[in-house]
């Protein structure tokens, strides 16, 4: 009896079977549609960071690297380096510094004018002053000096003149001494006027050398407060903005140092080249004093030497 039932249902499972295959047969499995590798990947929402990946390498942090320089020129691409060069930092200067630079600029100038045209006077001078005394070199008295001379002008013509018209002025009863001393003394007056017309020029050379650093000092520190208070206002420390301020500043600083350094040292040549004038100066008035001695101790050239005159 129970195999008869087994064998009634397996005989039924075999028809269903029969039945079900030809419909799945002919009705075609639709695949499943093909999706894309872009649109499966998660879109990550605004302003969220990139996931880092679970597996780094050793050269995870040189690649991150490489990709942050890659990254900063494009970063700084809008930002343009500011020109230092001198004269863009004198047109970017407070206005007191451009006036303390303009002021520097000024006495260096004068003081190089100084410096040509002392040298072309003191030049001329000695160069005078050294064909006179060749020329009086060999003479025995004033008057015979002074048609030596003829129409040179220098201080050795002055000196001559001094003397023959002391004597002149003196008289026939004069003693000797007396008329020396007042020549002397003529002398004395003609060396301290060309010594002060050497001189010239010189004090603004010396003031130039002594105020000039302490000027661009001024400007320098002028310039440093108003940087500080713009560091104030831009809030930063950044060395990019703090370092132009500060660089037109020390400026002024340097055109200072530009400004004294020849000044001193021009002046210095100068004193010493007026001390050899003024040395030569009184070689002259010894040799006029020597003539004019001469001249007193043969007595009957007095009367040549007013002649002269």
């Amino acid at each position: 009896m129970f195999c008869r039932q087994s064998m009634c249902g397996l005989v039924l499972g075999l028809a269903l079977t029969c039945m079900a295959l030809p419909s799945s047969a002919q009705t075609p499995v639709a695949a499943p549609p093909a999706v894309s590798p872009a649109t499966t990947a998660p879109v990550a929402p605004a302003g969220a960071q990139p996931a880092v990946s679970a597996q780094s390498g050793p050269g995870a942090g040189e690649a991150a690297a490489a990709a942050h320089e890659a990254a900063r020129p494009v970063a700084n691409a809008g930002r343009m380096p500011r020109d230092l060069s001198p004269w863009s930092m004198f047109l970017s200067a407070d206005i007191l510094v451009k006036a303390v630079v303009i002021s520097l600029g000024l006495a260096s100038l004068m003081t190089w004018t100084i410096f040509f045209a002392k040298v072309v006077q003191i030049s001329w001078a000695r160069r005078r002053l050294s064909r006179a005394l060749a020329r009086i070199a060999e003479t025995r008295t004033l008057s015979e000096a002074q048609l030596a001379l003829g129409a040179a002008d220098s201080v050795l013509s002055a000196l001559l003149r001094a003397a023959i018209q002391e004597v002149k002025l003196s008289g026939a009863g004069a003693g000797d001494d007396g008329i020396k001393e007042r020549a002397v003394s003529r002398f004395s007056e003609i060396a301290r006027a060309e010594a002060r017309v050497m001189r010239q020029g010189m004090v603004i050379l010396a003031t130039i050398g002594a105020t000039a650093p302490f000027v661009g000092l001024f400007g320098t520190v002028w310039g440093i407060m108003n940087s500080f208070i713009g560091i104030s206002k831009a809030q930063t420390t950044n060395l990019a903005v703090v370092a132009p301020g500060i660089a037109e500043a020390l400026l002024a600083t340097a055109i200072g140092l530009v400004a004294a350094i020849p000044a001193v040292i021009i002046y210095n040549y100068f004193s010493r080249a007026t001390k050899g004038y003024l040395e030569l100066v009184g070689r002259g008035s010894g040799a006029v004093g020597r003539l004019l001695s001469r001249d007193l101790d043969r007595g009957g050239d007095r009367l040549a030497t007013r002649a002269a005159e």
